[in-house]
């Protein structure tokens, strides 16, 4: 195959003139120029003059990106708030017991802490919910009495809770 192929070129070749064999090496020279340059330099031309566009812009997002971010990280502490207390405690509480599908027998205010009544109450989810609304509402258990009910898994309980003192 490859020995057809190059006496087929030498046929065409030598029967070509010398004028001819000229005109041909230097078109040939030409198309491979004009196709090196249309499939490796201009793209790249192109994309280079387009990052040098752009790079300023990208390079402004970024810093303003960074000063947004260090902001955000200066006022994460202010974001923690303050604990609700008083009565604002004892709605957010009630309400957080019921989304989490707990039923309070009573929930009182006594003082600075909110206390809280349940019978039959289920205690994983009982501490599962302590320790959401201890995560959300910043609050501590003051005072907790619990008394296990013959049904697996069952409490009677009352516990006090008061807005954490610690941050």
């Amino acid at each position: 195959m490859k020995t057809a192929l190059a006496q087929t070129w030498a046929g065409f070749w030598d029967a070509r003139t010398t004028r001819e064999k000229t005109l041909l090496t230097w078109g040939g020279a030409a198309v491979g120029v004009v196709v090196a340059w249309s499939v490796l330099w201009a793209p790249a031309q192109e994309g280079r003059a387009r990052l040098r566009d752009t790079l300023p812009a990208l390079q402004r997002q970024l810093a303003q990106m960074t000063a947004q971010a260090n902001e955000a990280r200066a006022l994460s502490p202010a974001t923690q708030g303050v604990a609700p207390t008083g009565g604002a405690l004892k709605d957010a509480l009630t309400a957080s017991l019921t989304d989490h599908g707990l039923a309070a027998t009573q929930v009182q205010v006594l003082g600075n802490a909110v206390q809280i009544q349940m019978k039959n109450a289920p205690f994983p989810a009982w501490t599962a919910w302590l320790d959401d609304a201890r995560r959300q509402f910043k609050v501590q258990v003051v005072e907790s009495h619990v008394s296990a009910l013959k049904a697996d898994g069952q409490v009677d309980l009352t516990a006090s809770l008061q807005p954490s003192t610690a941050r």
